[in-house]
């Protein structure tokens, strides 16, 4: 017979006879040995990624490993441990930057995939913290949107560069917001958990980023990040789709992106932020995530999607 651990700690332990007695008596179990590890300090260094560069594969294995949502990767038949599908293929890739100060991961759920599922990129700063300058979570089962090419399928740079009207008129009416590719997974919240315990771990009492779009600074300070810079821009934009504002003035139906109906939503302001309705380029604004806190910035009320 087999015992378990917890079957052992609770049965006695062997009974001795004594000769000329019917009575028996119990051996005295031993008291295991404990070992107490404290493992707080009182002061912490960050890490950086140059550091994390320089560490053995197997340990950078463990880091990043820390930012996948284990459920996800076993719905998409890629085993949460070992980060390989069914056929040996790693879906896993770190590139690191050449000096090791800035890094990009993505997982692809097969070899041939055109968007990976997740896309992070990530970057050390002069003030010791690591910026996040890239993150995408797509469904790869939806239909894509190329609005990442040009009218000629010419790459554009994450929108940087030429638009592809079409390509995003489309988006816009299967309900994605601007710079979409497919529709997300509805994992934001779950990953910027996990990458705050990346952070920990990296003991960065506070990670930053800049968004590149009105709806994702949006997003994130209902995340609980909190503005370094920008604020006061979020609220103007605020105010201005108020009604009797100067910005809702400006949805006249002039272009298919300056609709009236889009004052109301986050994801239609974006469209026609995106579209120049400000007048200027969207930039400017800058957020920072405390590790465990959370902000309750407001710049939108209740703002609908």
């Amino acid at each position: 017979m087999k015992w378990s651990l917890a079957d052992l700690q609770g049965m006695p332990w062997p009974i001795k006879q004594f000769p000329g007695h019917s009575q028996t008596a119990q051996v005295p179990r031993p008291t295991p040995a404990v070992h107490v590890i404290d493992l707080s300090v009182e002061t912490v260094l960050p890490t950086s990624l140059h550091q994390v560069h320089e560490w053995e594969r197997s340990w950078q294995r463990l880091l990043f490993r820390t930012l996948l949502p284990p459920h996800i990767l076993h719905a998409l038949d890629i085993d949460p441990l070992t980060l390989s599908t069914a056929d040996g293929y790693h879906a896993l890739r770190i590139f690191w930057a050449g000096s090791g100060n800035a890094c990009r991961l993505v997982v692809h759920h097969q070899p041939n995939a055109e968007d990976p599922l997740i896309e992070l990129e990530m970057s050390d700063t002069p003030f010791n913290y690591i910026a996040v300058t890239w993150l995408a979570i797509n469904d790869v089962s939806a239909p894509r949107f190329d609005v990442d090419k040009g009218p000629h399928g010419e790459p554009n740079w994450r929108g940087a560069g030429q638009r592809n009207i079409p390509a995003e008129i489309a988006a816009m009416k299967a309900g994605l917001a601007p710079g979409q590719t497919r529709p997300g997974l509805r994992l934001l919240g779950r990953l910027l958990s996990r990458l705050e315990t990346f952070m920990a771990v990296l003991n960065q009492e506070a990670f930053v980023a800049e968004p590149l779009t009105y709806h994702n600074a949006i997003l994130l300070e209902r995340n609980g990040f909190a503005y370094v810079k920008g604020r006061k821009k979020m609220q103007q934009i605020h105010e201005g789709f108020q009604p009797g504002g100067l910005l809702r003035a400006k949805l006249d139906g002039s272009t298919p992106f300056r609709q009236p109906w889009m004052a109301d939503s986050a994801r239609g302001r974006s469209w026609a932020i995106h579209d120049g309705i400000l007048g200027e380029p969207w930039g400017s604004v800058k957020i920072i995530k405390l590790i465990g806190q959370h902000a309750h910035e407001e710049t939108t009320g209740n703002l609908p999607w």
